[in-house]
């Protein structure tokens, strides 16, 4: 017996995932939140590398600073895997998923502290990017809790961004 689909509340016969915003627009938002996932994961991972590995003058601001950055991604991750299972999608969990979603390339090598506080200005505003680029259909879909996490994790990563900038000034 196939399940039918009840169109005006996008609920199936099983009574499952009656949220008030339809399959399509949670499938593009988990989409959306998928590539937040893996930018977020890949700067929570670059952080942690530039964490262990700093070495310079200011090496004791740098590796306190980098250790709460990534301390807060690694919390960010979970709120936004948790809010695409709530639209009723996997969220993906792989090295190569987050390889194939993520818009941040991979760091080689150790750079200096200046290139590592660069490059992460660089993640921190690919992360805000990629987060701008979901409003516009979690606005279309009404969908408050996909746009709330939006707000607070472009606060976050715009605020980090513009502190690391400040250590590059002369």
């Amino acid at each position: 017996m196939g399940k039918n689909k009840d169109k005006a509340t996008d609920k199936d016969s099983t009574g499952l995932i009656n949220i008030g915003i339809s399959e399509e627009h949670r499938t593009a938002i988990a989409n959306g939140l998928s590539r937040l996932l893996a930018d977020t994961y890949t700067l929570y991972l670059k952080t942690h590398n530039f964490h262990w590995n700093v070495t310079g003058p200011m090496f004791n601001t740098l590796h306190l600073m980098f250790e709460a950055q990534y301390t807060e991604l690694a919390l960010a991750v979970d709120l936004i895997a948790e809010r695409i299972r709530s639209l009723g999608l996997p969220a993906p969990g792989t090295y190569s998923a987050y390889a194939s979603l993520s818009s941040i390339p991979e760091t080689e090598g150790v750079p200096k502290a200046t290139e590592m506080i660069k490059l992460l200005v660089e993640g921190q505003e690919a992360v805000v990017r990629t987060a701008r680029s979901i409003f516009p259909i979690a606005e279309t879909a009404n969908d408050e809790p996909t746009a709330d996490l939006l707000t607070q994790r472009l606060q976050v990563h715009e605020k980090t961004a513009w502190m690391l900038r400040s250590l590059l000034e002369e």
